[in-house]
């Protein structure tokens, strides 16, 4: 059995690959902003940013199936089987895709085009996302860095190019999605092959286990860009724009730390070791969560020197923005342990938060203010409600004394 110092080094080293792959990633993804906010204009970029949140509620079924595939793998499933299931999750986003471009293009108001642009992405990302599955799950933090870091780079040097050259929001999301599919094949080539002699088990996980991962994963995309699409809906053209720039500050805050649930993830899936994994990551969550609430709140005045003067009202409330992404990465720490231990009913504190958050906006909320306002109120409430039920359940979960020892 490992001791706990090894275990420890072996987490950070494999925090640390996965972080610099993340970072290298979300860097690549915040630079677009940067372009697409000075070229489109705030109502030009408040288009881009809410298609951008369309395409991420439509790749829950990629994070989705990224959990279910690395749960798997720590059970002993075999390669050549998850694939299978990825590729049949991929047939099916693609189709969901297809349906959804014209609802996302009237709610959006946006041309069929851009919807298109921003949707096809979908099942690209799913085929990706059944590898780095397999990475995860076999803990090669190393090479899952390399796709991390390379599907950053591959997905948004194309659309700053396209923006460069005059294309509009739903050319640049295209050019994205050409550069997710080709790392998508780059990272089966760094999976490997398998042959028939593959000795992990056959079983395979259902479109169930996919689908109940999917609720989780979909309550918890949605309160990290529902407040964007009601922006839209709500708030006049330079005011959505406006708020759009500053969710930029939640997307760092809530992404920057996902390394933390990656690496526990695979320990978070194995029942003798899930408790002490979620009380680990909730910890360092909250800790580096204040870290970056601080750091928006001193880099607050360079956001009209990166920006432009016409986002300065956006400077103040940088930090509540920052907050609401720390309060949602503590809530994805904790709901990643809920798919690990297959206890996906905590994802019903999620929802309801959802729902409160939507009658807040559509009903209080009129201005960037009260918009972040609820988003922080909500999200912060919902994470420490879900943190505490996963500690719990996790623990209650856990093998007895003797359980799993051997003679």
């Amino acid at each position: 059995m490992p001791r706990p110092e090894t275990t420890r080094r072996s987490a950070a080293a494999g925090m640390t690959m996965v972080t610099v792959g993340a970072m290298t990633a979300n860097i690549a993804a915040y630079l677009l902003h940067l372009p697409a906010g000075r070229w489109l204009g705030p109502a030009g970029y408040g288009e881009f940013a809410s298609l951008l949140a369309a395409q991420l509620v439509l790749a829950v079924p990629a994070l989705a199936l990224q959990t279910v595939v690395a749960r798997e793998a720590v059970h002993g499933s075999s390669v050549a089987v998850l694939r299978r299931l990825g590729y049949r999750c991929a047939a099916w986003a693609g189709l969901a895709a297809l349906v959804l471009v014209p609802v996302v293009a009237w709610a959006l108001d946006t041309s069929v085009a851009g919807a298109f642009g921003s949707l096809v992405t979908a099942p690209l990302l799913v085929l990706l996302a059944a590898e780095q599955g397999l990475l995860q799950g076999r803990g090669r933090f190393a090479a899952l860095s390399v796709v991390l870091a390379t599907a950053g780079v591959a997905k948004v040097a194309p659309a700053v190019v396209v923006l460069m050259l005059g294309g509009g929001p739903g050319a640049a999301l295209f050019a994205g999605a050409v550069g997710t599919g080709i790392t998508a094949v780059f990272a089966a080539v760094l999976v490997g092959r398998t042959d028939p002699a593959d000795a992990g088990s056959s079983w395979a996980p259902s479109a169930g286990a996919v689908l109940r991962a999917s609720q989780v994963q979909l309550a918890l995309i949605a309160l990290t860009s529902l407040d964007l699409l009601l922006a839209r809906v709500v708030l006049d053209p330079e005011s959505a724009g406006l708020y759009a720039l500053g969710a930029v500050a939640t997307k760092v805050a809530f992404w920057l730390p996902q390394a933390v649930g990656v690496v526990l993830y695979p320990r978070m899936a194995d029942p003798a070791e899930s408790a002490a994994a979620v009380r680990s990551a909730l910890t360092v969550l909250v800790a580096l969560g204040a870290a970056l609430v601080a750091a928006a709140a001193l880099c607050a005045p360079l956001v009209p020197l990166l920006v432009g003067d016409a986002y300065r009202p956006v400077q103040s409330l940088l930090w509540m923005f920052a907050l609401q992404g720390a309060c949602l990465a503590v809530l994805q720490g904790a709901l990643l342990s809920a798919i690990a231990g297959e206890r996906t009913h905590l994802a019903l504190v999620a929802w309801a938060g959802l729902l409160v958050e939507v009658i807040l906006m559509v009903t209080v909320a009129a201005t960037i203010e009260q918009f972040v306002g609820v988003a922080v109120g909500v999200a912060a409430a919902t994470a420490a409600v879900v943190a505490v039920l996963a500690v719990r359940t996790a623990a209650a979960s856990a093998p007895g004394p003797g359980a799993g020892l051997t003679l």
